[in-house]
């Protein structure tokens, strides 16, 4: 045994033994966290919530798509759309309202009270008038051909 220790055998004690096999280092992967847009506030359930118009128009959409925008702040929503380039087509924007009641159903299915109803018959009295409209017309039939035979 020697005087001086093997300090270079204690320190690579782990390596394995065998023939050199060299590995290839590879760079740590690191991926840019995607910020939102400062006004986007939430995205649950597939809806997307902005904040007022002003997060509306700064939300951004890929090329050739439309997306529905829903106000975190008031009863509106909003549909941004590109081209296909990429630019931004102008925003549309809706309000919308809780229906209750009557509110729901058309003015012209709610207005039918006010309807004057003496111009029109019933069902009864529209196959009577089509009864009688019939045998006219098969009585002016036997007429013409009695004269064009006579």
């Amino acid at each position: 045994m020697s005087a001086y220790p093997n300090f270079y055998n204690q320190n690579y004690q782990n390596i394995p033994q065998g023939p050199y096999q060299p590995q290839t280092m590879q760079a740590p992967q690191y991926q840019m966290p995607q910020a939102a847009p400062p006004t986007v506030s939430q995205q649950q359930n597939g809806i997307i919530w902005v904040q007022g118009e002003a997060g509306a128009k700064s939300y951004l959409v890929a090329p050739g798509q439309s997306v529905l925008l829903m106000d975190s702040e008031g009863s509106a929503f909003y549909i941004k759309s590109t081209d296909l380039s990429g630019m931004p087509l102008p925003l549309r924007i809706f309000d919308y309202t809780e229906r209750n009641g009557t509110q729901g159903i058309p003015a012209a299915v709610q207005n039918t009270s006010n309807i004057d109803m003496t111009n029109y018959i019933t069902r009864g009295e529209f196959e009577e008038k089509l009864a009688s409209l019939t045998s006219q017309k098969k009585n002016n039939s036997r007429n013409k051909e009695d004269i064009t035979n006579g």
